[in-house]
């Protein structure tokens, strides 16, 4: 406290000081009773507070107890999404308890969930009497661990989609598990994808008149990536798409009776599970956490261990202590890809530029490449980025468009007008949409898709969508034109024009295939989208057992690989929601493989 403000009388400032001289003199210092009388102290007490989060507000109770201290936040109620932003209300306020600090850390790939429990927090300490400034910049110590060595049948690096459903995979297949992420949370990128699965499925596409095959998906995956596939990788994928989403329906994940055409998918094969976009992490971790499979987050590997050419285990670091994991049987590369670090970006990627964001969790950075190569791992297809056309403009996210099916919407650039079929590969609307005026388009969609309620591939209801800015409405085409400052008269013929399209199912200017709904009844809304970073289809060279092949052309003794970290799958560019379906197939092949895998002696 200053003692030395001017409204206080010199006979005032004279007491205070020899009060404070004679506590010093005696050695005593200020009781748990004298705290509301400090500035910054906290007043005993419940205070309630809410801030925005990423879906709704956030609302909290703090407590602090007789000592002055936050004895505990109870968050009230939340709309996070599940795996992801719900990690960070649970993780930050038993944080904020333990460290008495609001300089704890956030949870990666939760920023604005991060941010928006912070703040609640931060309302409530205010109301609690507590200079928040203080609070923010308190450090945080923790104290020193203990070195940790465990040991299981499988290690299994990476917890996203396909580090977990090799997990559940190895475990079925009667091994003893042990999964490790950098992150603080689970769910790698899977956890915000939006959920699409391929998977030719005569059941759901005949009820709905679509004719499909095994080898129109195959000739689709392969010519989509301009042959630079490993066929067989393909074939395997397709072949046993359909059994992974049985698998997925066996561990209580339900999927839409309708399928649709994802973004880039070329085909209407896409599956989405019924209640929300992460329900594949969802499903996976309710299983896995009926077993007794041990998940450590913030564990990050250093390094493989190799003896006598065979992959053992690996060392890192486990929430500040060093770790030791030494496999019986294999190690498992679930890492993912490298999207979100630039430096492989600049190695592999020039081309990109550094202000294209990416929709990645931040941990997408390539440290399963690292760890592959210390083996002597081959690496193919790293020059292969795909860039998607529909990224956040503020943050390269996937989040907050009107994303549907490809049935549901068109594209415009600024002077209202299309430029790309719709329909077409993901790399080549990016390629289009980078020639276009600030890299910039608008998806263009109406009420014939998004009635009251109605939510987009990420869960987020067309009013959320609006409340945000991230989607505008209009009641006419003549006011959707003025608010995304187009010109209003080229609009509506490029509105008519695809229209026409639909009627006559045929698209003459840009040969678009996919005709099914008319842009025509209001309200009409439009969302902003700009090129990102999304998917690396390079990387580790497997084998159809999903075994790690060296620069030599064999196989690597004791290490598996699945997902985004392994490359020859897709070739030069995936379709859309080949990822997904990439990430169970080759997950669950690895847990199998690993769980199978004798060494010798």
């Amino acid at each position: 406290m200053n003692y030395f403000k001017k409204s206080l009388s010199g006979v005032l400032v004279a007491a205070m000081m020899l009060t404070s001289i004679v506590g010093c003199s005696s050695g005593k210092s200020s009781s748990p009773s004298d705290a509301a009388s400090v500035e910054g102290a906290l007043k005993a007490g419940v205070y309630a507070a809410e801030a925005e989060g990423f879906h709704g507000n956030i609302k909290i109770e703090l407590t602090v107890d007789d000592a002055g201290k936050v004895g505990a936040i109870n968050v009230l109620e939340h709309g996070e999404t599940a795996g992801v932003g719900d990690v960070a209300i649970k993780q930050i306020p038993e944080d904020v308890v333990e460290y008495q600090s609001l300089n704890v850390d956030s949870v990666s790939g939760a920023t604005f969930s991060s941010n928006g429990i912070k703040e609640a927090i931060a309302t409530a300490l205010k109301d609690a009497g507590a200079n928040v400034d203080e609070w923010k910049s308190r450090e945080v110590v923790k104290a020193a661990k203990d070195a940790i060595e465990k040991t299981a049948d499988v290690i299994v690096i990476g917890a996203g989609g396909a580090g977990l459903a090799a997990a559940q995979s190895a475990k079925e297949n009667g091994a003893s598990v042990i999964v490790i992420d950098k992150m603080d949370r689970i769910g790698g990128n899977t956890a915000l994808a939006g959920g699409a699965y391929n998977a030719v499925d005569p059941e759901r596409q005949s009820k709905q008149g679509i004719e499909d095959s095994l080898d129109k998906h195959f000739t689709q995956t392969f010519k989509g990536g301009d042959e630079k596939a490993n066929p067989e990788l393909v074939q395997y994928l397709v072949d046993n798409a359909l059994d992974g989403i049985h698998w997925l329906e066996g561990l209580g994940l339900e999927f839409s009776d309708e399928v649709f055409t994802v973004a880039g998918a070329l085909w209407p094969r896409s599956h989405r599970p019924v209640n929300e976009h992460g329900g594949f992490i969802t499903a996976l971790q309710a299983s896995l956490e009926k077993s007794d499979i041990e998940i450590m987050t913030k564990t990050e590997a250093k390094e493989l261990i190799i003896e006598n050419g065979k992959v053992v285990g690996m060392k890192g670091v486990s929430d500040g202590a060093d770790i030791t994991l030494r496999a019986n049987k294999g190690v498992i590369l679930a890492t993912g890809g490298y999207a979100a670090s630039l430096e492989m970006r600049h190695k592999y990627n020039p081309e990109i530029p550094d202000t294209v964001k990416t929709t990645n969790h931040p941990g997408a950075t390539g440290d399963g490449l690292v760890l592959g190569q210390q083996a002597g791992a081959n690496l193919v297809g790293m020059e292969y980025l795909q860039s998607l056309p529909l990224g956040d403009p503020e943050t390269g996210s996937l989040t907050g468009w009107l994303a549907k099916g490809v049935e549901s919407y068109m594209f415009v650039n600024k002077s209202g007008e299309r430029f790309i079929r719709e329909d077409a590969r993901r790399d080549e609307m990016t390629q289009a949409l980078m020639q276009q005026e600030d890299s910039l388009m608008y998806v263009i969609s109406d009420s014939n898709t998004f009635t009251p309620g109605t939510k987009n591939n990420f869960d987020e209801t067309i009013e959320q969508l609006v409340e945000s800015g991230k989607v505008v409405q209009a009641d006419s085409l003549d006011e959707l034109a003025e608010k995304i400052n187009v010109d209003p008269e080229t609009f509506k013929a490029t509105i008519a024009y695809y229209n026409q399209t639909v009627d006559t199912q045929k698209d003459e200017e840009f040969g678009r295939e996919i005709l099914v709904k008319k842009i025509d009844k209001a309200p009409f809304f439009a969302s902003p989208r700009v090129p990102t970073a999304h998917h690396t289809m390079g990387g580790l060279e497997i084998n159809t057992n999903t075994e790690v092949i060296n620069t030599e052309g064999n196989v690597i003794p004791g290490l598996y690989a699945a997902g985004e970290v392994t490359g020859g799958i897709h070739g030069s560019n995936r379709l859309g929601g080949n990822a997904i379906a990439d990430t169970i197939v080759f997950g669950r092949t690895a847990g199998a493989q690993a769980a199978k895998y004798e060494p010798e002696s």
